[in-house]
């Protein structure tokens, strides 16, 4: 393994890959600095913290190889295609998790791009009630960081999603219709006002598929070409359009990206259970857990809880009870941070009934706004900042689950 460790390594971008004995790939990452994570994987302070899944794969590797990307966000959508491609043994999750998200392109005549539930498509009836495929990309493991990254590419290619109706009424200037939210702040080409012939929109999705099928050179070659014919035949407006494309292309902006990404080792395995209340009416109190580790969700860890010790709303004596019947279950995994919605009281209660139970675990508190959006972090440190993400996708998860329960619940009467 010397050979890995000493062997010359870009402080870029990319994908790596680890190699058997006989040249078979075992294992397929990427990396904001290949440089980086692959050292990383031999460093001495992290050598206890690697799960048996990655020890065992480090004892079969002999050799590494690596390809460089312009960007996080390519080197993202790279590996995803060649783990899909290859399917690497040590690759499991990626493989085989149903929870993951997909990129989907519809097969309309003005194609929509989503994301969807790799279980979705695995599905044979729910797709084709809801649409045809056309083209699929992924899974993706890190949801957050996925609906980040397509926040990225519809800036460079404006696209129809699933909330913008394409005009049924040819266009006409009188009798268009009001542009979806995507066209007001210019994430749509106006797919929903008739701005867009079905010609020109094609050509997006084409450019959206060589992107995401890592054919960048291709794509480029193809714009440069368009915006000489457009200048050639003097529609300057269009060639500039191209231009601007071409040149978001060659410097993409991924910060956003990079603050989202979690940058810990695939090998230090890093779970969040997030936990989240409701109830009706002060009454039929109900308790959520999600679980979110190395950024990805584990819906089938999710857990539910009808809370028996208190008969009215209190947030305190709720996070309280929940958590203690979390813990009477050791054969769950447990976490390496707690997070909970609310304020420090909440975070109190519940760093205070982990003491109580023996439990050295950090607890990050969700605080949120009077429309309950997350307005600010309460117990984050340098550590957990790489965990940001994954900290607001678990929160998101928990209050999504515990409505859903209540909400069965009242159906149910």
């Amino acid at each position: 393994m010397k050979s890995i460790v000493s062997k010359k390594l870009p402080d870029t971008p990319g994908v790596y890959f680890f190699l058997g004995r006989k040249k078979e790939i075992l294992y397929i990452g990427r990396a904001t600095s290949l440089r980086t994570r692959v050292r990383s994987y031999f460093s001495s302070d992290l050598a206890e913290k690697r799960s048996d899944w990655i020890a065992k794969m480090l004892a079969k590797a002999r050799s590494l190889e690596v390809r460089k990307t312009d960007s996080v966000l390519e080197a993202m959508l790279l590996e995803a295609d060649l783990i899909k491609k290859f399917q690497p043994f040590f690759n499991t999750d990626e493989k085989d998790d149903k929870s993951f998200n997909c990129v989907v392109i519809t097969k309309e005549a003005f194609p929509r791009v989503l994301i969807v539930r790799r279980r979705e498509l695995d599905s044979p009836a729910t797709p084709n009630s809801k649409f045809v495929i056309r083209a699929s990309y992924g899974p993706f493991p890190h949801g957050f960081e996925l609906q980040t990254a397509m926040k990225i590419i519809r800036k460079i290619f404006p696209y129809r999603d699933a909330k913008c109706a394409p005009n049924r009424r040819g266009g006409n200037e009188v009798a268009r219709p009001l542009p979806c939210f995507g066209r007001q702040i210019g994430l749509c080409p106006g797919v929903c006002t008739g701005e867009i012939s079905r010609a020109d929109y094609a050509k997006t999705i084409r450019n959206i598929r060589l992107f995401l099928e890592g054919k960048k050179t291709r794509l480029l070659a193809l714009l440069r070409k368009e915006m000489k014919s457009a200048a050639k035949a003097q529609q300057f407006e269009r060639a500039h359009e191209l231009k601007k494309t071409v040149f978001a292309l060659q410097h993409i902006q991924d910060v956003a990206l990079l603050k989202t990404a979690n940058y810990s080792l695939p090998a230090t395995h890093f779970r969040i259970e997030a936990y989240d209340l409701s109830h009706f009416g002060g009454k039929d109190i109900v308790g959520a857990m999600s679980v979110v580790e190395n950024g990805a969700a584990r819906p089938s860890e999710y857990r539910l809880f009808k809370l028996r010790g208190i008969q009215s709303q209190h947030e305190v004596q709720g996070v309280s009870e929940v958590l203690e019947r979390r813990f009477k279950h050791p054969e769950w995994a447990f976490p390496d941070l707690v997070v909970v919605d609310g304020n420090k009281v909440q975070k109190g209660a519940a760093e205070k009934l982990l003491a109580t139970l023996g439990k050295h675990i950090p607890v990050v508190a969700v605080v949120k706004d009077d429309r309950h959006r997350p307005a600010g972090l309460r117990g984050m440190s340098t550590e957990l900042a790489p965990h940001k993400g994954a900290i607001l996708l678990a929160n998101s998860e928990a209050h999504r689950f515990v409505l859903k329960f209540q909400k069965s619940r009242r159906t149910l009467r």
